[in-house]
């Protein structure tokens, strides 16, 4: 993996973790997934870093699956399903249990897996701009592992509704619906954010952010990893259904799916 999918840099105590994807609109695929979950263990292990920023170069934060890795998961085994769906959990978690501050700075469309990589961020800035969506059920396929994160942050009401439609909804929806912290302008976003960071850093202590960041995670997902591991298992069994190829092979031919 010599392309740098991922750009990682340190100042102030503020790691920046950069999705550098641009031609493929910051696309996930096993390698961005590989190589963002990498950053963020070395954020962790990082001693002059005290809080993350997850943030995107190009317009978009991140528009999910690429072509390619959507066309390589119609001829994957289940058992390669399951490792692949594995690496998404892996990254999700990951974020979930670092012992720092996880900051997105959402300047463009999460959708998708996109949508899913904001959600499970400590702390979401978003930009007016930005659409979000869990798509997922449009090709056929299930939000699984996001799902475990988005019923704790939302309603079962708004869960469903997210969820079962598909639908992309606006910055000022997200954080009506309390799956984000803050909506800003484009061009004051990146000085907001770091402004932020710099008071987690200048303003508590570590050891106190790290354990209030594991109570709030104990107390809101006692039964987080059962639910992920079920997850992961309807995840690597969606994928081998007919409506999932039939969803695939309509969006890689760009027409609309007869359902």
């Amino acid at each position: 993996m010599s392309e740098e999918l991922v750009l990682y840099t340190v100042k102030d105590r503020i790691a920046s973790i950069t999705l550098n994807r641009v031609e493929k609109r910051n696309a996930l695929n096993p390698d961005l997934v590989t190589q963002l979950t990498t950053n963020l263990i070395k954020a962790s292990e990082d001693e002059a870093v005290k809080v993350v920023i997850l943030k995107a170069n190009g317009s978009v934060f991140s528009a999910g699956a690429d072509l390619a890795y959507l066309q390589q998961l119609q001829q994957n085994t289940y058992e390669e399903n399951l490792a692949d769906s594995n690496n998404l959990k892996k990254l999700f978690t990951t974020i979930c249990y670092l012992p720092k501050v996880v900051i997105a700075q959402v300047e463009g469309h999460a959708i998708a897996g996109g949508c899913g990589l904001a959600t499970v961020c400590d702390i979401i800035f978003s930009v007016h701009e930005a659409n979000f969506g869990y798509t997922e059920v449009k090709l056929g396929f299930v939000p699984a592992i996001v799902s475990c994160f988005l019923m704790r942050k939302t309603s079962e009401t708004i869960a469903k509704r997210l969820l079962l439609t598909g639908e992309l909804f606006t910055a000022e929806e997200a954080l009506q619906y309390n799956l984000i912290t803050f909506v800003t302008k484009k061009e004051d976003i990146a000085q907001k954010v770091n402004d932020f960071a710099l008071d987690l850093c200048n303003n508590a202590s570590a050891n106190a952010l790290m354990v209030t960041k594991q109570l709030i995670n104990q107390t809101t997902y006692p039964l987080l990893e059962k639910s992920l591991e079920m997850a992961i298992q309807i995840n690597a069994r969606v994928r081998e259904s007919d409506d999932f190829k039939k969803g695939i092979s309509s969006f890689l031919n760009k027409e609309k799916t007869k359902w």
